[in-house]
């Protein structure tokens, strides 16, 4: 059958399902943005979006929407175009994140629809009104974040599935639209993310960092607070004078992926390196900016603990993929890092917001790593038995696509 998936970043989520399901003999093809520079191998249409300057006092909360629903747009303007040279999927697949897929209908109505369903925003019980520091809960923000919620219930009223990664995740949409979405994670290909005692990696300085030297490590895609940067450097003085052979490694930008920017020009990096950088030993915490995946994988294999915070939002693919390299995963005690991590089994889970605890998290499973063995190895069980690509989560996912084919 013909298969067209859609996504302005290209392949995404999609990395592994594309090549697979042309592997399979269905036709596939890809819709992306024409800024999108990632490397794929399945033949793509592209199509050029320029957000249009919007006036947040005319609009209000309606500025999330015109930029979304104009993206959707000029996303419907691009398939008409392939709709006239004869092109016509079988089944379409697209992210409802940005408001691609909103008037796909319109253009392919025999055409099923399943959307990417990776959250839906709240007014309360997630990332809005979490961190008091940083987004204390007034009125604004609840209806803001109820604002932003318009292009996505469109999109799920007008397709005929959702899939989404994680069962909170999923939980995060109303009930009238739950019940059309289905739970299949994107898949861990643990043949890549294992344990490895020969693993090593070489820092911007020269050093080498091997398996079982003592390493603390913190990925995510940028520092920011939605990911628990501030906490995470607020223990790391106590941490490191605790443990004074301890390496750390911070890896991450120095953008803004979730939240505000800062206010006065700094990243969030050195906003809260500044401000404790006085108590540490700067010549033992090694920041990597973002590093090529094969470093990323052997950074987990080295590892000796791995703190990894969130908001309620969003699961970090890099939580899953540590837990499958062996690592001691330290996570904070919200409900995303709690679907997978279970306290003292396979992982170490701790309050978000306490820095103590984080300090005495931290500092233990440094000193202690021979108490923690059979943690580790049941974080990879659980990732094996539950998240594995090849097993499980890539066959359920074509059989899900696949069932929207022409019967």
């Amino acid at each position: 059958m013909k298969i067209l998936f859609v996504h302005q970043n290209f392949p995404g989520q999609f990395l592994h399902l594309a090549p697979e399901l042309e592997r399979r003999g269905h036709e596939v093809r890809a819709l992306t943005d024409v800024s999108n520079t990632r490397s794929f191998s399945t033949q793509a249409f592209r199509y050029k979006f320029e957000a249009a300057k919007v006036d947040p006092a005319a609009t209000r909360l309606g500025r999330n929407y015109t930029t979304m629903s104009d993206r959707g747009v000029v996303v419907a303007r691009a398939c008409a175009q392939m709709r006239e040279h004869g092109y016509m999927p079988d089944v379409i697949f697209g992210h409802s994140g940005w408001g691609e897929t909103l008037f796909l209908k319109e253009i392919w109505p025999q055409a099923k629809l399943i959307v990417y369903a990776e959250f839906y925003y709240r007014g309360r019980g997630a990332d809005v009104g979490f961190d008091l520091e940083f987004n204390p809960p007034n009125f604004d923000q609840v209806m803001i974040a109820q604002g932003r919620t318009t292009h996505l219930g469109q999109a799920m009223l007008h397709a005929d599935a959702g899939l989404s990664p994680t069962q909170w995740q999923a939980s995060t949409y109303p009930e009238i639209l739950r019940d059309h979405i289905k739970v299949i994670f994107d898949g861990v290909d643990t043949a890549v993310m294992r344990p490895d005692d020969s693993a090593q990696v070489t820092l911007p300085g020269g050093q080498v960092l091997r398996a079982g030297d003592e390493v603390l490590t913190f990925v995510n895609r940028n520092l920011e607070p939605y990911r628990g940067y501030h906490i995470f450097m607020r223990a790391l003085p106590a941490v490191m004078k605790a443990r004074p052979d301890a390496q750390v490694v911070i890896v991450g930008g120095d953008e803004v992926s979730y939240g505000a920017a800062p206010k006065g020009g700094k990243g969030w990096k050195d906003v809260f390196l500044n401000e404790v950088k006085d108590r540490l030993d700067l010549s033992r915490v090694h920041f990597m900016g973002k590093v090529p995946y094969p470093t990323f994988v052997n950074l987990m294999q080295v590892s000796r603990a791995h703190a990894y915070l969130t908001y309620p939002f969003v699961l970090s693919w890099s939580m899953l993929e540590s837990m499958a390299a062996g690592a001691h995963v330290v996570g904070s005690d919200t409900a995303p890092v709690r679907e997978l991590i279970r306290d003292g089994q396979n992982g170490t889970l701790v309050d978000f917001f306490d820095v103590k605890a984080w300090e005495k998290a931290l500092t233990k499973a440094l000193a202690r790593p021979e108490k923690f063995l059979d943690l580790r190895r049941a974080a990879r069980q659980t990732i094996l038995e539950g998240y594995d690509l090849r097993s499980i989560c890539l066959p359920a996912m074509v059989d899900y696509v696949e069932s929207f084919g022409p019967k």
